[in-house]
């Protein structure tokens, strides 16, 4: 049985008449009639009554169509939606993210991304850089957004997000009032800082950022997220040198100055597994790549 005997049986069904129903598939009458014994062969079943009166349907025909017609309609579901994923219309995205995303645009990037792709069910999951690196290689998320281009071999990686660096001081601080603050004034002072564990490179990162400036900082607390960071300095805590994008986080009691001195950039990377084959996937990759 083929789809091809099922779709010249309901159009027979539906005229009950050989030479309408082939006007209608475009066919000769012949090609109709063997289509329609090849079908009953297969089925096992006379499915049409033909006599001198016309062409009726039998009661298994009857019963056939409802089946019949189900099969053709899952078919051509089963069609549209192979197209819609081959389009990268409809689909699931599972997206890793590092906290100090939701400063940086990411939901906006969201919104918009939802709206022109409303077929592609979008989940979020916050994980720090090399929990995402992890998830990405183990198939557990198809996109990630972390502070490191130095990944495995299987991962590609695309720059999305380049911003300064700031110190963030609390609000009762003797630094709180200058227009900038050099790095170096920072010395000996207690600082906030994120865990190397958690992101070598941003810790790596501020330790020789501090160091070209003569001195190591002092640490007090180290954390696993951003926010945390802010949170413990604005409540005196200690200080801490912080991507720009998080003075958005509006944290009341703490300060964010500019430093003084140029120093290497924040940096946030896209990160996906290159071999994998995933249209819906690559239209989110279009959308963060155009910016």
């Amino acid at each position: 049985m083929e789809f091809r005997h099922l779709r010249y049986f309901l159009v027979l069904a539906e005229e009950l008449h050989f030479g309408r129903a082939a006007r209608r598939l475009s066919i000769s009458q012949p090609p109709l009639s063997l289509n329609i014994q090849q079908l009953e062969a297969s089925v096992g079943a006379r499915l049409f009554e033909r006599d001198s009166r016309g062409v009726r349907l039998t009661a298994a025909g009857r019963a056939f169509r409802e089946a019949a017609g189900a099969l053709l309609a899952q078919a051509e579901d089963a069609r549209q939606q192979a197209r819609e994923i081959e389009a990268g219309a409809i689909g699931r995205l599972r997206i890793g993210f590092v906290g100090s995303m939701l400063y940086r645009g990411l939901p906006q990037r969201l919104c918009e991304f939802q709206a022109g792709y409303p077929g592609i069910q979008v989940t979020l999951t916050e994980l720090n850089s090399q929990e995402q690196i992890d998830a990405l290689l183990h198939d557990r998320l198809d996109a990630g957004f972390i502070h490191t281009n130095r990944v495995p071999d299987e991962l590609a990686t695309a720059l999305v997000h380049s911003e300064p660096f700031l110190c963030c001081v609390p609000a009762d601080h003797a630094l709180a009032g200058q227009p900038s603050v050099a790095l170096a004034a920072l010395r000996g002072e207690p600082f906030v800082l994120f865990s190397r564990k958690v992101s070598p490179d941003y810790y790596n990162r501020i330790f020789e950022m501090c160091a070209a400036q003569g001195f190591y900082p002092q640490i007090r607390h180290e954390v696993r997220h951003w926010l945390s960071v802010v949170s413990l300095v604005s409540q005196g805590t200690g200080v801490a040198v912080v991507p720009a994008a998080l003075q958005r986080s509006a944290m009341a009691g703490a300060v964010f100055l500019p430093l003084a001195e140029a120093t290497v950039p924040s940096e946030v990377y896209c990160a996906w597994k290159g071999a994998v084959e995933d249209p819906a996937r690559e239209r989110f990759l279009e959308m963060v790549r155009a910016g």
